[in-house]
């Protein structure tokens, strides 16, 4: 039998490539154009914030060394995760507009690409930085601002306090304690009582003029004063001094601005639960940290839509015009996050309602960009 000698080239099968050429091409203009922004910015708001507190790090005598590391490198961070969506929307504008100015979406178009398989590369690039904001957020922000706000209450501007009135709270299921005055340098609190109820009915109440922090959950009452009811029977007793176990934090009964930001997600929503079982009532700014954790991560996504499909469109004025317009969006958001967030502090709103509100309305009009963007 011949032997059969076959000179036809075999076709070699293609592997299934995950990003094509366009795809690292706009993902690469995605994320360069979104770090040269945030450098040249950082760069500026680093120099500003410098000048604006060099008289206070000079009159507190702050150390270099900490002006560096304990304030500026947690400082960057921070800074650049609050106003990450704003950076990624002006990038997406800025190099966007450019690409249609050159007549490189027209290109990507007329040769058969859809303005939706486009948006891929974009959308994708918009969720890994979306990730990443909320793992920074919820995970390595909270202990930087620790330091930073540590810096800053010892040689910028005291935001702590010494003293605080009318501390209320539920320390056990059924237990409230009550102190009139606490102060936390000397560990002492003034006008205390603690109720005992058993199913709504009080069987135990006891009253001091003092009660001092011992150590970690022991309190010692001075001049207290118990009454045990049992049905109609009264039990009162007394004495000078008695040591009693509370379970109770000083630090629990100062609500100090900044705070939610110095925990993680984990330890905010712990906070949380803690507070709304013991009845304390002005958490609103905890609660609205909390929403927006999860809330924020999607306003970059929701942002990049938009700014997609406002710049992708070749237009006379060009890149000017699509950044003046990306301008005026963006400071909007800002804008009606900042009030949807002052609702929620006066009560007017709930939290969870005022945090997303933004993001909802701005997912509207980025689907009807989207919509409208290919004709």
């Amino acid at each position: 039998m011949p032997e059969h000698n076959d000179t036809t080239p075999r076709k070699r099968r293609e592997r299934p490539v995950l990003f094509k050429r366009m795809d690292t091409y706009l993902m690469g203009k995605y994320f360069g154009t979104f770090f040269f922004c945030l450098l040249l910015v950082m760069a500026i708001v680093v120099v500003f914030d410098y000048n604006e507190k060099f008289d206070k790090f000079q009159m507190h005598e702050a150390p270099m060394h900490a002006i560096i590391f304990d304030y500026f490198m947690n400082f960057i961070p921070y800074f650049s995760v609050k106003f990450s969506p704003f950076f990624i929307f002006i990038a997406v504008v800025f190099f966007t507009s450019k690409m249609a100015g050159n007549s490189e979406i027209i290109a990507m178009l007329a040769g058969g690409l859809s303005f939706r398989r486009m948006m891929w590369p974009y959308l994708f690039s918009a969720v890994v930085l979306a990730v990443t904001v909320f793992f920074l957020s919820s995970y390595l922000i909270p202990p930087a601002n620790k330091v930073k706000l540590r810096f800053e209450d010892q040689y910028v501007k005291k935001v702590t306090r010494d003293f605080v009135r009318n501390v209320q709270l539920e320390i056990e299921p059924g237990v409230i304690v009550y102190i009139e005055r606490f102060d936390d340098k000397k560990k002492i609190g003034y006008r205390f009582f603690i109720e005992k109820y058993d199913d709504r009915r009080l069987v135990s109440r006891t009253t001091a003029q003092r009660i001092t922090m011992k150590e970690d959950n022991v309190w010692t009452m001075s001049d207290y004063l118990t009454r045990d009811f049992d049905g109609m029977i009264e039990h009162v007793s007394g004495g000078a001094t008695r040591d009693t176990t509370l379970l109770m934090d000083p630090s629990e009964f100062f609500i100090v601005k900044g705070y939610s930001e110095q925990l993680t997600t984990r330890e905010l929503k712990q906070y949380l639960d803690r507070q709304k079982r013991r009845g304390v009532a002005n958490i609103k700014e905890y609660e609205i940290e909390y929403h927006r954790r999860f809330s924020f991560p999607f306003s970059i996504i929701i942002l990049t839509i938009i700014g997609v499909s406002l710049s992708s469109k070749k237009v006379r004025g060009g890149t000017g015009l699509h950044l003046g317009l990306g301008l005026l969006i963006a400071f909007s958001y800002i804008l009606f996050d900042t009030l949807s967030g002052a609702l929620a502090l006066s009560g007017t709103a709930s939290p969870l309602v005022a945090v997303w509100t933004p993001n909802l309305l701005y997912a509207l009009i980025a689907a009807l960009l989207y919509r409208i963007a290919p004709k």
